[in-house]
């Protein structure tokens, strides 16, 4: 068993909170995912703010590439690992 962490990058806090709802029905995820504010370097204004949605996969069962181009959708991305 391999404990993977995947980090999906978002632009506002609407398409994080969509992704992380729409997560379970795409991949079967049984633990919420965790929604994180990652504001930009020097900046406090939350238009300048991308938010992180975090998703254990301990059994490391999500196809990264599916991953990929599910949250293309919302115009984000998944960071390397």
């Amino acid at each position: 068993m391999s404990d993977v962490r995947h980090v999906l990058v978002l632009p506002d806090r609407d398409a994080a909170e969509e992704v992380a709802a729409a997560l379970g029905e795409e991949f079967a995820v049984a633990e919420e995912p965790l929604l994180i504010r990652d504001a930009l370097a020097g900046e406090d204004d939350a238009e300048d703010a991308q938010w992180l949605v975090v998703l254990e996969d301990p059994e490391a069962r999500i196809d990264g590439a599916a991953l990929d181009a599910f949250v293309a959708g919302w115009e984000g991305w998944r960071e390397a690992p």
